[in-house]
């Protein structure tokens, strides 16, 4: 039994939206500096990242709600959003290297959560970097503390996690780290916009 309330699984929706919200400011800035291959990884990686927190929200809702337990929501959270960070981070790192090529990569089997936790990191590392990079070339130095407070934020998502997954406390926890956290990417992403990004012209020297 989960100790969920209609009420903690609205506030579940605020850091989804402020994810789409910064990945929409981010997708339309840097368009016109990836490649066709980057930008499309780091769009399917944004919105599996915005769908994977989006449907978690909503399996809470149904069940606060007392419609029904569609834990196929729930199960699709883990390796939708580690995946998701995953390309979106390697298409920010693309946007670094001279020649924007997505080569493609043999199949790897994957078995335990423990790989999507690693890839979620990783990728994540990627983004939170690429982005405090973008905001130093900006000369927007004091954006990069919203980035790291991003990842952060992140890391104690991770933390809590093994933690009791049916406890009321427990989910406020996770869900006022997560709204900080993406709080913290979108108004990252607004400075980066409201800074010029769109129009700045990146000089690639990796």
């Amino acid at each position: 039994m989960y100790d969920f309330t209609i009420v903690m699984a609205l506030v579940d929706y605020i850091p989804v939206l402020f994810f789409g919200a910064a990945a929409l400011l981010l997708l339309g800035d840097l368009y016109n500096k990836m490649s066709r291959g980057a930008y499309a990884m780091f769009a399917a990686g944004a919105i599996n990242i915005f769908c994977a927190g989006f449907l978690k929200a909503t399996w809470k809702l149904l069940y606060a709600a007392n419609i029904c337990d569609f834990q196929a929501l729930n199960t699709l959270f883990l390796p939708l959003q580690s995946i998701g960070f995953l390309l979106a981070g390697v298409g920010l790192v693309c946007l670094f290297k001279k020649k924007n090529v997505v080569r493609s990569v043999a199949p790897v089997v994957f078995s335990g959560s423990f790989v999507f936790i690693m890839m979620m990191v990783a990728g994540l590392g990627a983004i939170c970097s690429c982005l405090c990079i973008l905001a130093a070339k900006l000369k927007k130095h004091w954006v990069i503390v919203l980035f790291i407070l991003c990842f952060v934020a992140s890391m104690g998502m991770g933390y809590m996690a093994s933690h009791d997954s049916t406890s009321a406390i427990v989910n406020w926890i996770e869900q006022s780290i997560n709204c900080v956290g993406q709080g913290a990417l979108f108004f990252g992403a607004l400075a980066l916009h409201k800074g010029g990004l769109k129009e700045f012209r990146l000089e690639k020297n990796v």
